[in-house]
């Protein structure tokens, strides 16, 4: 049986050997080919894996995990047209989008495929630049469809659809306006109805952003939740967004022999949404203060009610201390403790390593 997995080697091989064919000199032709080959195509990737302690539900576990290994590879066609495929070898395949510039400077941009969507000031982030190795606050992790959300399924914040973006005034306002699918990535839709997302940026000074966004569509469930009985597998329902936020970035401190200076950062979120008959809200505060060479100390506060109706919230507080050893590479570890209206409070402690380049 030929599975989605064989069907990606086999592309992923058929990928390589065009490159290689691509990239091999003509007789007669003193074109370096390897070299403009690789000018045109750059290729990232990072990983994350640590180790992880709790005392949830009224027992105590630890265990080992590897949480992501993507790579990706962005070629660029044409000075205004380039392409890009991102694979997670811990899961599936993440993004795969064109994005073609229309006009001369960066004001209207137009990109078609499975990309993560506009919706929060978080989730369109990498996680190798977040903060908490928990990754995304409670209210951005089910809101914007990262995974905890069982109506909507584990999507990692992506979706596949046509947005228009761009920057003007002289890059102090972007805009993100997209028609997506609303069932997710590698999947096809379940309705005929599609999700409109926009997003506006204002930046009225070096370092600050203040940030909107939202989401109109209807979803089809994918399964049951908890906290939204009304809501059967199968059905379609109203699923609603808005965020307001607002990011501070003053201030660095060089990343020792690096010289890679980081900042001060401040970041705090206000979300809600509305799934079906139950209406959601919360919000999340994160700062990063970096003290010595490549050492930070991180903390944030996030509050969600998933069902206000139900009183379904639970808070949680995370200290720690990250640092960064080599350029996109550091050493995590963090203290979460939850407190919780459905479930017993609990302890979460992480520790993580990252490899990026």
């Amino acid at each position: 049986m030929i599975t989605n997995k064989h069907r990606l080697r086999a592309v992923l091989l058929a990928l390589l050997a065009a490159v290689a064919v691509m990239a091999q000199p003509k007789d007669g032709d003193t074109t370096d080919w390897t070299r403009e080959l690789a000018s045109r195509i750059t290729l990232n990737g990072y990983a994350q894996a640590g180790w992880a302690w709790q005392d949830a539900e009224g027992r105590t576990t630890n265990a080992y995990n590897l949480k992501r290994t993507l790579l990706w590879a962005k070629a660029r066609i044409t000075p205004r047209w380039s392409m890009l495929f991102m694979h997670d070898f811990s899961s599936v395949v993440q993004e795969f989008y064109t994005d073609l510039r229309l006009s001369r400077n960066k004001a209207l941009t137009v990109r078609l495929g499975q990309f993560k969507h506009s919706y929060t000031m978080e989730n369109p982030m990498s996680p190798a630049q977040l903060e908490l190795i928990g990754v995304y606050s409670q209210a951005v992790l089910l809101l914007a469809g990262e995974g905890p959300d069982p109506l909507h399924g584990a999507n990692y914040g992506r979706d596949q659809g046509l947005m228009v973006y761009g920057d003007v005034l002289g890059d102090r306002l972007h805009y993100e306006l997209a028609l997506m699918s609303g069932q997710g990535i590698n999947r096809r839709d379940l309705n005929n109805q599609k999700d409109v997302l926009a997003k506006l940026e204002v930046r009225p000074a070096e370092g600050l952003r203040l940030v909107a966004s939202g989401q109109l569509g209807t979803g089809c469930a994918v399964g049951t939740a908890a906290w939204n009985p009304t809501v059967a597998e199968g059905d379609n329902y109203r699923r609603n967004r808005y965020s307001v936020g607002a990011e501070l970035k003053t201030g660095a401190y060089a990343a020792g022999e690096y010289k890679e200076a980081r900042p001060v950062s401040l970041r705090a979120e206000w979300l809600g949404g509305q799934d079906g008959d139950a209406g959601s809200r919360g919000g999340y505060v994160t700062a990063c203060v970096p003290v010595y060479k490549g050492i930070d100390v991180v903390a944030s506060a996030d509050y969600f009610d998933r069902n206000t109706s139900l009183r379904y919230d639970q808070t949680q507080a995370t200290l720690g201390v990250q640092y960064w050893f080599y350029r996109k590479c550091r050493l995590q570890l963090q203290l979460t403790h939850t407190w919780s209206q459905f479930q017993r409070d609990y302890n979460w402690l992480q520790a993580q390593v990252q490899v990026a380049f």
